[in-house]
């Protein structure tokens, strides 16, 4: 008798075929899609009657500047399997409630510098704020989402908090100024400083003890 796990699996690959991007480990399957078919993969899992994920229960960003040593090979046609593919990523986790199971399918937006994909609203409507938050952070952008704007950080914040490039201290800084009666933004006044612990920035920290 096959377990639930390998009965969503025997699924997966009868709705998208046997060369599908699926990878298993922990416990928990991971389906990779390409950007230019993430929108109708993911009308397919939630309409599939063997698959039936009528429920997103997240989206998120992930940005992948650091991942392997800044290596990332090039994507293939079909989005790969394991291989890095780009700087940024999009991954949703979803629930089926009618088979008791979840999955985990991830994007690749094919542009690091401008990095897009298609909005899922029209699929899973309450996935509109995750994707403000995912354009917030990590200026993620979701083609066709209806209300794309900051949801956790100010209007006149620069940048995205949560790339690996982002500055500690960030690029403004905000006050209000007595003289004008009113909150402006200024450049950054902190100044730069180390804030690595002193066990984890020295080699020889402890030794001889």
């Amino acid at each position: 008798m096959m377990t639930r796990l390998e009965t969503l699996k025997t699924n997966l690959h009868a709705a998208f075929g046997e060369t599908i991007a699926l990878t298993e480990a922990l416990g928990e399957l991971t389906l990779e899609v390409p950007a230019a078919q993430w929108e109708s993969v993911c009308n397919r899992l939630r309409t599939d009657a063997g698959l039936q994920f009528e429920t997103c229960i997240d989206l998120c960003g992930v940005d992948y500047l650091t991942w392997g040593n800044g290596t990332r090979p090039a994507a293939d046609e079909r989005g790969g399997t394991r291989s890095q593919r780009g700087r940024f990523a999009v991954a949703i986790h979803l629930l089926s409630i009618a088979h008791n199971w979840r999955l985990r399918v991830r994007t690749w937006a094919p542009d690091d510098d401008f990095p897009m994909v298609a909005s899922l609203i029209e699929c899973w409507p309450a996935v509109g704020w995750y994707e403000r938050e995912a354009f917030d952070l990590y200026g993620i952008v979701f083609e066709g989402h209806p209300d794309l704007r900051r949801i956790l950080t100010d209007y006149g914040f620069i940048g995205h908090p949560f790339r690996k490039d982002f500055p500690l201290s960030g690029n403004v800084e905000m006050r209000y100024d007595p003289e004008q009666r009113r909150v402006i933004y200024q450049p950054v006044t902190i100044d730069p400083r180390e804030i690595t612990p002193r066990v984890v920035r020295e080699d020889t920290y402890g030794a001889g003890r």
